[in-house]
């Protein structure tokens, strides 16, 4: 149909000689300079400490936890066995694969080392780390886009884009991009004018309604987002692997949100050193 949008966007952003720089993988360097950024300002407004190396620890902290947590995920949420017997695949990072639910958790348990080497109390961390997570999420489902991977299910709707490759050349839901506004810029604006509140609100808030809002987010996405094709659809042919981790979080969120309010602790830095006061 001459109406159709073909996406015919290069992953690879430029290329020196050997060196091969993706879009996918400077979405994910963006995404963690601009957290950094934002998270030092967060900090300043709630008037809580957050030295240079404090923030540079949780960075890098988080940075391994997305990482691995992301590969591991998708090896085991979504390998569908492979990787069982191909355990070396695992490392084959330049095949593709990263689990947003993996690299979640993966961000969670980085941060009960951060918090740990820090002092920092672990639900402020996780809460100042929940507001600046949908920027990495938009700039990620963007880099998606263009990769021309996870795309959604055939649509007659104008704004189909024809994928082509193992897509086919019919028109399908552009779901990359649905993802990016709901996770990414509708997330991120509901967390960043909540965080405008000073003080700020209890501990937890901002991780419950981050769990929440993506939660909901993603399990209603997924009914126009093309299955993994090694899985499919599971439990009668119309639920998704995605929907089933995602509606946990849903769950989780409610609860730490409950927690946040009736416990109403107040979020804090860096503890006191010898001679502060």
């Amino acid at each position: 149909m001459l109406n159709d949008i073909y996406q015919n966007l290069d992953p690879v952003a430029f290329a020196i000689g050997p060196l091969v720089v993706r879009w996918y993988g400077i979405a994910y360097v963006l995404g963690f300079l601009f957290a950094a950024l934002i998270m030092s300002r967060l900090a300043r407004r709630w008037r809580i400490d957050v030295d240079a190396d404090a923030l540079l620890t949780i960075i890098c902290c988080v940075i391994v936890g997305v990482i691995v947590g992301a590969r591991l995920g998708y090896c085991l949420f979504y390998g569908n066995g492979y990787y069982l017997e191909h355990p070396l695949d695992i490392l084959a990072f330049q095949q593709g694969g990263m689990s947003f639910h993996g690299g979640l958790i993966g961000a969670l348990l980085s941060g009960v080392v951060a918090s740990r080497l820090t002092g920092m109390p672990y639900l402020t961390l996780a809460d100042l780390g929940a507001i600046v997570a949908p920027i990495g999420l938009f700039l990620g489902r963007c880099a998606n886009f263009v990769n021309g991977e996870l795309w959604g299910a055939p649509t007659d709707l104008p704004w189909g884009v024809v994928f082509g490759g193992s897509a086919g050349m019919m028109p399908r839901h552009p779901s990359q991009l649905y993802e990016a506004l709901l996770e990414g810029v509708l997330l991120f604006i509901v967390l960043f004018a909540l965080s405008r509140k000073v003080p700020p609100r209890p501990r937890g808030t901002f991780i419950g309604v981050f769990l929440t809002v993506y939660g909901i987010a993603r399990f209603a996405i997924e009914f126009v987002r093309q299955p993994d094709a090694q899985l499919g659809y599971l439990y009668g042919g119309w639920l998704t692997m995605g929907q089933v981790l995602s509606a946990p979080l849903v769950i989780a969120g409610l609860a730490i949100v409950a927690f946040a309010i009736a416990r109403k602790l107040p979020q804090q830095g860096l503890p006191a050193r010898e001679g502060d006061g």
